[in-house]
């Protein structure tokens, strides 16, 4: 067997974890999932599992990192079809909103994420994927005149935390939660508030 066909192999054991077990954590949540069922729907050994993953916390953390950055990429391509850094910032915003409030995708970004992972490495992977282009946008609109000037981590951190805490609360779906319309109004108009005038 060849290098070339071992790798590929490795390959499509690695993402056959992964898939189940994301699959697997948004049905029921990190708790509720134990290895051998994982590896029994990807059809694959313990042992197999183990060569690509310490364990279920470092399956879990690939598979977080992999909605992390499919969320980051939305985002940017949600921004990207706008011309002006101010659309592209609203854009982006409602982007992360729809697309962390998809099914599954919440229970394991926002709810099992900071659980599993703790508050740092969560904050540290969010930041490296979507909170990372919203740091670049305000930066860019606070240097462009567009925004208020004002320190922009913090800024970022406060927009951050408030569109989490909207997803996890619109995913809920309590009784008495708004709309996703509704709650994108009242960030729009929590944006708004930051341009210059």
């Amino acid at each position: 067997m060849t290098q070339g066909v071992r790798a590929r192999q490795r390959a499509a054991t690695r993402q056959a974890l992964v898939r189940e077990a994301r699959r697997l954590f948004a049905e029921r949540g990190y708790a509720a999932v134990g290895l051998p069922e994982i590896v029994g729907a990807a059809g694959v050994t313990k042992g197999a599992l183990y060569h690509h993953f310490e364990g279920k916390a470092e399956l879990f953390r690939a598979v977080l990192e992999e909605v992390q950055r499919e969320i980051g990429d939305r985002v940017a391509a949600a921004a990207g079809r706008r011309a002006e850094g101010w659309d592209q910032l609203l854009a982006g915003c409602r982007e992360f909103l729809v697309a962390a409030t998809a099914p599954g995708v919440q229970r394991i970004m926002l709810v099992d994420g900071p659980a599993v992972l703790g508050w740092h490495a969560w904050r540290a992977l969010d930041e490296a994927h979507s909170a990372r282009h919203l740091a670049d946008a305000l930066g860019a609109l606070v240097a462009g005149g567009v925004i208020v000037e004002q320190p922009v981590e913090p800024l970022t951190r406060l927009l951050s935390g408030a569109m989490n805490e909207a997803a996890l609360w619109l995913a809920n779906g309590k009784e008495g939660a708004a709309p996703l319309e509704e709650t994108w109004g009242v960030l729009a108009r929590l944006l708004e508030s930051l341009r210059a005038r």
